[in-house]
C-alpha cells in the first residue's frame, strides 16, 4: 500500500521544498550561485568570525535548513531525503561561511554525512580553510555513553547548533568555539519514540513494520531499530520510561538546571 503525501513528484520534493523556503524567507536565506542545496544565512557570514556549516539529509525539517540564520549555523548542505549531501554543497557553504577565521563543521554521526563532509574538509583544506568537525551524539538509544562516539545525533542538535552558533556569533576564536560545541554535546541527551513507520517520497512505501497497536523506544530517525518495542501506553508510562533511561545516562544532582526540548 502506498502512502499518502502532498508532493507533486517524489524526485523533485527536495528542490520544491528548498524553493519554497527562499521564496518565503528572502531577508533571512540564499542560495549558492549555481548550487541549490548550499542554503547561506545573509546575516550570518562575516570578517573574522569562525563560520559555522551543519547539513544532513532531507526529511527531518526543521533540521537542517530550519537552523539557518544569524546567531546560528552560517550555512546548510542539503541532501536528499534521509541521504547525505555530497562533497561539492558541502564546499560552497564552508565557502560562502568563510571569514578567515576557521570553520567549523557540525552535523549528525551518520557514516555517510561523516565521508562527505570529510571530504569536503579536505577539499577546502586545499583552498587554506581551516575547519574543524564536530559530531553531534546525543541519541542514549543507540549506544551507552561510554561508546558516545558510536551514538547517533537526533534532536538534540537543537541545542548544540544554538551553542556553537552563539559562540561564533561572538566572535569567539574557532578553538573556543570547538571546546563549546563539545561541551553541549557531552551534556545533552535525547531519546525518541516511533509510533508509525515512514516512507520516502519516491517509493512511498514504509520502510519498516509497525503494528497498529505497537511502539518503540529508542527507533532512529531513519527508521534504526530501537531498543525496546511494545503495546502501545500513556503519554505518563511512555515519559517515566523515556526519563528512566535518560536519567541514568545524565547522572543529574538536586539542583542541577536543564533545559528540556519536546520535538
Amino acid at each position: 500500500m502506498l502512502t499518502k503525501k502532498i508532493i507533486n513528484d517524489g524526485n523533485y520534493a527536495v528542490d520544491e521544498m528548498l524553493d519554497g523556503i527562499i521564496a518565503a524567507h528572502p531577508r533571512f536565506l540564499r542560495r549558492v550561485d549555481g548550487n541549490p542545496r548550499s542554503i547561506v544565512a545573509l546575516d550570518g557570514p562575516r570578517p573574522g568570525k569562525v563560520g559555522l556549516v551543519i547539513g544532513g539529509g532531507s526529511g527531518h525539517e526543521p533540521t537542517f535548513l530550519g537552523f539557518v540564520g544569524k546567531g546560528l549555523a552560517d550555512a546548510a548542505a542539503i541532501g536528499n531525503v534521509f541521504a547525505s549531501p555530497p562533497p561539492e554543497p558541502i564546499l560552497e557553504c564552508t565557502k560562502a561561511a568563510n571569514g578567515g577565521a576557521g570553520v567549523l563543521f557540525m552535523y549528525g554521526n551518520y557514516a555517510g554525512d561523516v565521508m562527505n563532509f570529510d571530504m569536503a574538509a579536505e577539499m577546502a583544506g586545499m583552498e587554506d580553510i581551516e575547519v574543524r568537525t564536530m559530531l553531534t551524539m546525543d541519541d542514549v538509544a543507540s549506544a551507552p555513553r561510554d561508546r558516545q562516539n558510536t551514538q547517533r545525533g537526533v534532536a538534540g542538535n537543537f541545542f548544540i547548533f544554538k551553542a556553537a552558533g552563539a559562540a561564533c556569533d561572538l566572535m569567539l576564536p574557532i578553538d573556543e568555539c570547538e571546546r563549546l560545541a563539545r561541551k553541549a554535546n557531552d551534556h545533552t541527551f535525547t531519546m525518541g519514540v516511533a509510533l508509525n513507520p515512514c516512507s520516502l517520497p519516491q517509493t512511498r512505501r514504509y520502510n519498516f513494520d509497525l503494528g497498529p497497536d505497537e511502539m518503540e523506544i529508542g527507533m532512529g530517525i531513519h527508521g534504526e531499530s530501537g531498543i525496546a518495542r511494545g503495546t502501545m501506553k500513556s503519554a505518563n508510562e511512555i515519559v517515566d520510561d523515556m526519563l528512566d533511561r535518560i536519567l541514568a545516562e545524565m547522572s543529574p544532582q538536586r539542583g542541577d538546571s536543564v533545559a528540556v526540548l519536546i520535538n
